[in-house]
């Protein structure tokens, strides 16, 4: 009988909750039953799942959730942290040694809130991020359709040029930008030909690259262990910009917009349903943790390399470029290029979770836009619009690298994305309580106080990073 109102209810268009017609791996499915019958229906109760997702089967060939399953949490590691995080991480160690190490931890665990979250809503409700966002207010859509197209122009020429500049270092011969358009390329192929299990494999090598390298020279540096036990310590330094690095240590690593494509990527994996919690819960910890050890190496250098060498680091991504001069100085010629090898891995990373997370969310933004169903080919990987802004992200900014970059561009660049982190943190607090989301799965108190801590410390850096974008 349950069965029965069930596709009542889907075929009565006042009453449905989801299009009659569904589309997935198998094909469309769901006709509804034979016009002759009639049964009574009753408005379903909103729990805060999207129809039918209490009985979704997950795409996972059947395979038993466990831990020892590599997920979409390889991915995040590898494009969480990219060229300009690197530098931030450097110049803070090089400034203030092991001072702020505490505030490198906090901001692990900080992300790992955030992106739990994300993940635990996706597999709770069965609605995606941008879906959650909607049922908040229209509001949110009328941030994000303008942050996502600006993001994605801008963002596109820097990661490129970001790439291209390790490979500069070791090929001198070959200009700079060949190397970022072919970068640019690769991204591009890579995606738009393969499905997200080859996007996970080749994340999976380059972090592996780039944690490998990194972690292998925070060793060679010698660390001081006393100094870092110190820095555990919750400290800020004396100067007027100590508080503002603190925060932008802790909120700005590895905290961008591909946070929120998590939830996409586990769509993308076949983890569809609450089967899948535990495991996201730890394939999310254990991306921020290799995040984390990642950024404390860095800091390393920073305090032990940097710092020692007396050698102020140029601004922005050609900063790791002087790194590379004082490794080569003090260690040889061998760990230098290593080095570069590293910062071409963590940066390609980057671009490849990029092109293919945030354009997951731009083909899920234009099918709500344009009321497709859910698991439209055409809001999925491969899709019209999944394609469309692949495009995007890798030609127009292509522009950009023969260009000076153009000042209003910037300023609506730095406008927006400073108040990225701020509107999903409070988003989230949104969708984790109430009626948006399952009771079993709804925010419990301690972890509506870590959220608020975290929303509260991500609007400051939030206003800062929106002041110097204006100023």
């Amino acid at each position: 009988m349950t069965g029965l109102l069930q596709l009542s209810v889907s075929s009565v268009p006042c009453l449905s909750r989801a299009p009659p017609r569904r589309y997935g791996a198998s094909g469309p499915q769901g006709a509804g039953p034979r016009p002759t019958e009639v049964v009574p229906v009753t408005e379903p109760i909103d729990d805060g799942r999207k129809a039918g997702h209490h009985e979704r089967v997950d795409d996972d060939g059947g395979q038993v959730a466990k831990w020892k399953i590599i997920g979409p949490g390889i991915v995040v590691a590898g494009t969480g942290v990219g060229a300009a995080d690197m530098v931030a991480t450097l110049v803070a160690g090089s400034r203030y040694g092991y001072m702020l190490l505490w505030a490198v931890l906090f901001g692990v665990i900080m992300k790992i809130i955030l992106v739990e979250g994300a993940g635990r809503y996706s597999l709770a409700t069965g609605y995606t991020m941008f879906e959650g966002w909607r049922r908040l207010g229209k509001w949110t859509t009328f941030y994000f359709a303008p942050y996502i197209v600006i993001w994605g122009f801008v963002y596109g020429a820097s990661a490129m040029s970001s790439t291209a500049l390790p490979l500069a270092a070791l090929f001198p011969q070959v200009p700079l930008i060949a190397f970022a358009i072919a970068t640019g390329i690769i991204g591009f192929l890579l995606v738009w030909f393969n499905h997200y299990a080859i996007v996970e494999k080749v994340s999976a090598v380059l972090v592996g690259l780039m944690f490998l390298t990194i972690v292998t020279l925070a060793i060679i540096a010698l660390p001081n262990v006393p100094e870092m036990l110190g820095g555990l310590l919750p400290r800020l330094p004396d100067d007027p910009n100590g508080i503002m690095y603190t925060l932008a240590l802790a909120g700005g690593v590895g905290g961008t917009i591909t946070l929120a494509a998590y939830g996409y990527w586990l769509r993308e994996k076949g983890w569809y349903t609450p089967k899948w919690m535990q495991v996201m819960r730890i394939d999310n910890t254990m991306a921020y943790v290799i995040t984390g050890i990642f950024v404390v190496s860095m800091l390393i250098v920073g305090a032990e390399v940097v710092r020692a060498a007396g050698v102020t680091l140029s601004a922005g991504d050609k900063g790791l470029l002087d790194l590379e001069r004082v490794l080569e100085e003090r260690y040889g010629l061998f760990v230098g290029k290593a080095f570069l090898v590293g910062f071409f891995a963590a940066a390609l990373s980057s671009v490849i979770g990029v092109w293919n997370g945030v354009s997951l969310m731009f083909a899920d933004f234009m099918g709500r836009m344009r009321g497709l169903p859910d698991g439209h080919p055409d809001t999925r990987v491969g899709g019209k619009y999944f394609k469309w802004y692949l495009i995007w992200l890798t030609f127009p900014p292509m522009i950009l690298l023969f260009l000076d970059q153009p000042f209003g561009l910037i300023i609506a660049y730095g406008v927006l994305g400073a108040l990225f982190m701020p509107f999903m943190a409070v988003a989230n607090l949104g969708l984790l309580n109430g009626k948006h989301i399952p009771a079993e799965w709804r925010n419990n108190w301690w972890q509506n106080i870590a959220l608020g801590i975290t929303a509260v410390l991500f609007i400051i850096l939030g206003v800062y990073q929106l002041w110097n974008a204006i100023t």
